[in-house]
């Protein structure tokens, strides 16, 4: 039996006080609705050209995703209206709650579960798993993500989503966003647990996941919209493609 663990559980108990406020746009979680939107279509895009997917109404039908760290299910919930069969997982009960509440009054089939990938007990493989904002609130990121790669399957892709460990990403995505806009509550991150993209893509060469691309992600104060963007110096999102 697996005993190593991957859960943090001074980060569970932080996102499980402020749970019951996942849906609120105007809430804790206004960061993320504001994010949601540049996150959905990328997904959705690359998932379609990688797959060579048809533009349809659901152009993900039939595509096995499991989002880890799924929260009040702010992503399973535009993947699943896409078509997707999604299956979402997050080591806090309380989330968990939430995300099962919001999908049956949406009459949504969404399988939520309180796991880690680790401890997750399934003989299914997925075609896509989302990572996002999530590893740099894990305890120990190697270990996580050779879990995450095992439940993937082979040709199928993984996205990681999170902060570049630059001077820059701690003005803007701890002093900015926590002290200064108060976007988030401060704590929420920790700067010595962001990941460089070439830290991140040499951890996934070791679980035989190829990066596939890698791009910035930017907000812009005047327009109030995140975008995508060549600059990777404090948010990034990358593609990897398992072999």
């Amino acid at each position: 039996m697996n005993t190593l663990n991957t859960i943090n559980s001074k980060e569970i108990e932080k996102f499980s006080k402020i749970a019951e406020e996942w849906w609120d746009p105007e809430g804790k979680f206004k960061p993320l609705h504001k994010f949601n939107p540049i996150r959905i279509s990328y997904i959705k895009e690359n998932i379609i050209e990688t797959f060579k997917l048809k533009k349809s109404k659901s152009p993900l039908k039939n595509i096995k995703i499991l989002d880890i760290g799924c929260g009040g299910g702010l992503l399973s919930e535009p993947m699943c209206r896409l078509g997707a069969d999604v299956t979402g997982i997050d080591a806090s009960e309380k989330n968990i709650k939430v995300a099962k509440l919001h999908s049956k009054k949406n009459n949504l089939k969404i399988r939520y579960l309180c796991s880690s990938p680790e401890k997750l007990e399934t003989n299914e493989k997925f075609d896509v798993i989302l990572n996002m904002e999530i590893v740099e609130h894990v305890n120990d990121v190697d270990f996580f993500l050779g879990s995450c790669g095992k439940l993937l399957k082979k040709n199928g892709i993984m996205f990681v989503a999170t902060l570049n460990k630059t001077l820059k990403s701690y003005i803007f995505g701890i002093i900015g966003a926590e002290y200064v806009l108060r976007w988030l509550p401060i704590g929420t991150h920790e700067w010595e647990k962001f990941l460089k993209p070439e830290e991140l893509i040499s951890l996934q060469k070791k679980n035989n996941l190829n990066l596939d691309k890698v791009d910035g992600m930017k907000f812009n104060i005047l327009t109030d919209q995140w975008s995508i963007s060549e600059d990777k110096s404090v948010n990034y999102i990358a593609k990897f493609i398992k072999n």
